[in-house]
């Protein structure tokens, strides 16, 4: 990748993409993190062989601008970005969480390029699934630009409309803890009948991986795998029919629901602006 992409915020995400851009063969020289605490800039140079600075007007020369900083943070620097700003305006790609492409726009002093997207943690293994929305000012190459750079670790689709978000942060945003919790689950049942922690664990861990790539490199839906493993009168049928008879559908179903309006209250509150 040619352009240069400059990092405003080095926490474990913006690490990630660091190394995800690196593995795509993105030089070195054209990456750049913004991170005020000097000792956290040196172990991403140490470990990345990646320019740093303290100063987050250092990442405006860059031609994509990624702000990684926690989303209480977001509208005190992009306020003090937009006071740096010279004659060119950079891509800015957010991946704060619950923070509108409208308002950080704002915040920049407005006609400002934004891609908004919802990451999640398993981008730190570049297995990760990103959902990303584009503002009225990104052109059909800062897309294209923005795509690849998330792609490096993992999948990604564009929304049509940024209020799709909220629902993305339900299904994939918060939805690995729904797996740990399956697991935890499944584990602490394991042990209950009878098995050891570690191979409850074990056996959870890797029937759950196995059931995610049969999934995802199946030419069928998850209702049909089901379907392909529940026998009449057997185990797995037991089993899916007690979690059938708990309402096992409408709790999913309530769960998502609460995380969706959650990811809408914080979006208000977050797109506030401070006094």
């Amino acid at each position: 990748m040619d352009s240069t992409i400059a990092f405003i915020g080095g926490g474990n995400m913006a690490a990630s993409l660091v190394g995800g851009l690196l593995a795509a063969s993105t030089p070195a020289s054209n990456l750049l993190v913004a991170e005020p605490d000097r000792a956290r800039g040196r172990q991403l140079e140490h470990q990345f062989g990646i320019r740093t600075e303290t100063s987050n007007s250092a990442a405006l020369d860059a031609d994509v601008v990624i702000l990684a900083v926690k989303p209480q943070l977001l509208q005190r620097v992009c306020r003090e970005l937009a006071t740096h700003f010279g004659e060119r305006s950079p891509l800015f790609i957010s991946i704060a969480a619950g923070v509108r492409s409208g308002d950080i726009e704002r915040w920049l002093g407005g006609n400002r390029a934004v891609v908004r997207c919802m990451p999640n943690t398993p981008a730190l293994l570049q297995c990760g699934a990103t959902a990303l929305s584009a503002n009225s000012h990104v052109s059909a190459a800062q897309k294209l630009l923005a795509e690849q750079i998330l792609q490096a670790v993992g999948t990604t689709l564009w929304v049509a409309d940024e209020d799709q978000l909220d629902a993305v942060t339900a299904v994939s945003g918060s939805g690995p803890a729904y797996f740990f919790l399956l697991m935890e689950a499944m584990q602490a049942a394991g042990e209950q009948l009878g098995l050891s922690a570690d191979n409850a664990r074990a056996l959870t861990l890797q029937t759950a991986l196995g059931a995610a790539r049969m999934a995802s490199e199946s030419d069928v839906d998850s209702a049909a795998l089901r379907a392909r493993v529940t026998s009449k009168g057997g185990t797995t049928e037991q089993a899916i029919l007690s979690f059938e008879n708990a309402g096992f559908r409408q709790i999913v179903q309530h769960a998502l629901d609460a995380a969706c309006t959650q990811s809408r209250h914080l979006a208000n509150e977050l797109g506030k602006d401070s006094a």
